[in-house]
């Protein structure tokens, strides 16, 4: 249950990071409300998990997936590169978060 807690906050992280840009320095009222709401509805869910998980884990975790995610909409969504050395790079952190979660 704790990893579920910590995947929905960092897909969440992803939602309000990217609401944030979308808010436009927080003049745009939905997208800025959105990103608020998603940002506390996410730390939430990460003290959640962590009451069962080892910090470092959880954080790292929460991070990681969390960048991963952002990186991806902003490639999909926003037409940000998609170069194969930057595709490498994120591959590497789904590695770790992956590796974090056998050991």
């Amino acid at each position: 249950m704790a990893w579920l807690l910590l995947l929905g906050a960092a897909l969440l992280e992803v939602v309000w990071a990217t609401a944030l840009e979308r808010s436009e320095g927080f003049t745009r009222l939905w997208p800025a409300l959105v990103g608020i709401t998603a940002a506390v509805v996410s730390f939430v869910m990460l003290t959640m998990a962590v009451r069962h998980l080892p910090l470092g884990t959880a954080y790292a975790v929460w991070v990681g997936l969390g960048a991963v995610g952002v990186v991806l909409v902003g490639i999909v969504v926003l037409g940000e590169s998609a170069s194969p050395l930057r595709l490498a790079c994120l591959a590497l952190i789904v590695v770790g978060v992956v590796g974090l979660k056998i050991v």
